[in-house]
């Protein structure tokens, strides 16, 4: 840790200074992973502030998931591993809330799954190994079960291409992956799934796994943007049935 005192404005929150000034540290590795942080009372020391101003800065970096607290006589609090999934479970729900609000329109949405997960699906048809191969195999044979709920459904749909993009062997890509599905595909679900085939949906994703056994990159590219296409045709039926629905029950009135 530095030993110079920060430069802390009272016209701002002190205790998200703080955070801030240690968030900061964690991320040019000056506080590494699994360090234990000094006691409040030395960082209280070091920022000239109150105890319970530190804790409060404490709480704010646990909600962030970039520290923990640990009990007992080897306690204190540590800088917590990286993880991609609680990072994009982070951004999902922000990205949940724009899709939610309608910043994000249908037409980004779509360009924005078939654009990002096009290099998903190539590069997993060109890396997938056998066990990435059998993760796929295990996501879609539950998808095809009849007696599965709507719910169910929307999550194994999930899970199909994020095994997809575990096996596109680029962390970074997986990231973006994790967010974009976990936040746009329960969204449009929730919009277009009484006017889904499941068999379709089925039957594409098939196609795709099918590519990838083969390591067919142009093949499974094809299939995704089959896929994308036919889930976009829903989505609009979808949409237009909602703009019909309000005109009808003002007629009927």
């Amino acid at each position: 840790m530095e030993d110079a005192k920060p430069e802390i404005q009272a016209t701002k929150s002190l205790a998200r200074q703080i955070a801030t000034a240690l968030q900061q540290e964690i991320v040019r590795g000056t506080l590494s992973v699994e360090e234990r942080l000094p006691s409040e009372a030395e960082i209280a020391q070091r920022f000239g502030v109150s105890q319970p101003t530190v804790r409060e800065a404490l709480k704010i970096l646990a909600a962030k998931k970039l520290v923990r607290s640990k009990r007992g006589p080897n306690g204190g609090v540590f800088v917590n591993t990286p993880s991609l999934t609680v990072a994009s479970q982070m951004l999902q729900e922000m990205t949940t809330w724009f899709v939610g609000l309608g910043v994000f329109g249908l037409s980004e949405i779509v360009e924005a799954r078939l654009l990002l997960g096009r290099t998903c699906v190539q590069l997993a048809a060109e890396r997938a190994t056998r066990q990435d191969i059998e993760t796929i195999e295990a996501t879609l044979a539950a998808f095809e079960r009849d007696d599965i709920s709507d719910e169910e459904f929307c999550r194994l749909d999930v899970a199909f291409h994020h095994a997809i993009a575990q096996a596109s062997g680029n962390n970074e890509i997986r990231f973006i992956m994790l967010v974009v599905n976990d936040s746009l595909i329960p969204a449009t679900n929730m919009i277009s799934f009484q006017f889904r085939e499941r068999g379709r949906v089925v039957a594409l994703h098939a196609d795709i796994l099918e590519a990838l056994r083969q390591h067919n990159a142009t093949a499974a590219t094809a299939a995704f943007e089959e896929l994308i296409a036919y889930q976009s045709s829903v989505y609009e039926k979808a949409l237009s049935a909602r703009l019909v629905e309000p005109a009808r029950r003002r007629e009927s009135r």
